[in-house]
């Protein structure tokens, strides 16, 4: 793999692969695009990715860190201010909307914005208009691709009156979830080498910004420097690819630059790994088991209980990548179990008209979800 390819997604596991795929066909639209998934799972770098697949590659891609400005300079930062509109003001200033003209403007963390900020957006997503802070008029009108990006439950936030409904509707037109790292251990042997081959030649640290356009994503830092290439065992890569990564692919990254920097021996030890790192079982945290099994138990419900149909209750979801896999594998086994292994009594518990069964094999087999029947008799 080329350590000077930019904007990469290091892994070829089926769940990466799906992502990629998703990526291809969505940078062909101007659509909006939500990007949702667990802090550190590389919601940056699939807006990129989006960005450089997409007719507009050539003009700026501009990120924006919704959580790490106040409101008045969040304000001024996506529209920018007049002279003398504040303190400080001391000439016009664009901001990154207009910056971001004929691009793609990448809002991260936008479940953060206060209501006011969310109100503002709105109007620019209706009208494309950008009024500068302290202007008293419309100052030009731009054309910009959207893309936000957020590790928290905007549904749960509207419901709570936290976040705007017609806003969260009008940039969740395209839904893409980034897949934790827990939930991909083919590719974190490849992940290990890629970012190991990376040190070894002298790139920056995984706090700078070079790191990350060949890397998953960053925080930007001071940058660490490292020229040897370690030698990762069997036994050190089997506790890396059995631990949970809470902090997912920068969690990853951290802990590999640490072991070029500290490391006393070309060749690494288990006993070189980070403490929570080496003590950690292999097994998912309860409260992730419990989320789920209720996720499960909910849409069983719906489809075997209440009768709403697969194709309403699951399939939307899924291909929203609202649940994974491994729920609707959840749902099928749970139907095998009942209906001793038969599908076709399967497609009539989830209320499939007769015409529906050869589509229902056929998703479950595109998508990997087709259990073995005779485990079930």
């Amino acid at each position: 793999m080329r350590n000077d390819t930019p904007s990469i997604l290091v892994g070829n596991s089926s769940a990466l692969t799906e992502l990629k795929d998703e990526i291809a066909r969505v940078a062909q639209s101007d659509a909006k695009v939500l990007i949702t998934g667990e802090s550190g799972t590389g919601k940056e770098l699939v807006a990129r990715q989006i960005h450089l697949q997409s007719t507009r590659s050539n003009r700026p891609f501009v990120p924006v860190n919704c959580a790490g400005l106040t409101e008045t300079l969040l304000e001024s930062e996506l529209f920018g201010y007049v002279k003398g509109s504040f303190t400080g003001a001391h000439r016009d200033r664009p901001g990154k909307l207009e910056a971001a003209d004929q691009g793609t403007i990448f809002l991260d963390e936008i479940g953060e914005m206060t209501p006011r900020m969310q109100g503002l957006l709105l109007r620019f997503l209706e009208t494309g208009e950008v009024q500068k802070v302290g202007s008293d008029r419309i100052d030009r009108n731009v054309n910009v691709r959207v893309i936000s990006a957020t590790n928290r439950n905007l549904s749960e936030m509207v419901v709570a009156g936290q976040f705007r409904e017609d806003l969260f509707y009008r940039i969740n037109v395209i839904h893409l979830m980034t897949p934790p790292l827990r939930s991909r251990r083919d590719d974190i042997p490849v992940l290990v080498e890629h970012f190991l081959q990376w040190f070894a030649n002298g790139r920056p640290g995984a706090n700078g910004r070079a790191a990350q356009s060949n890397s998953y994503e960053s925080n930007g830092g001071v940058a660490t420097l490292a020229t040897r290439k370690l030698t990762v065992p069997p036994d050190v890569l089997a506790v890396l690819v059995n631990y949970q990564w809470p902090g997912n692919v920068r969690e990853l990254v951290n802990i590999i630059e640490r072991l070029v920097v500290t490391g006393k021996h070309d060749t690494l030890s288990v006993a070189d790994l980070p403490l929570e790192v080496r003590t950690q079982p292999h097994k998912p945290p309860r409260a992730m088991q419990e989320r789920r099994r209720t996720i499960a138990d909910d849409l069983y419900r719906r489809v075997a209980k209440d009768g709403e149909s697969f194709w309403t209750a699951v399939y939307p979801l899924y291909m929203q990548r609202e649940i994974t896999k491994n729920n609707v594998r959840e749902i099928v086994r749970r139907g095998l179990e009942e209906a001793r292994g038969n599908y076709k009594i399967v497609a009539r518990m989830f209320n499939l008209g007769a015409d529906d069964y050869k589509r229902f094999l056929n998703f479950l087999r595109k998508h990997d979800c087709q259990l073995p029947f005779k485990e079930f008799r």
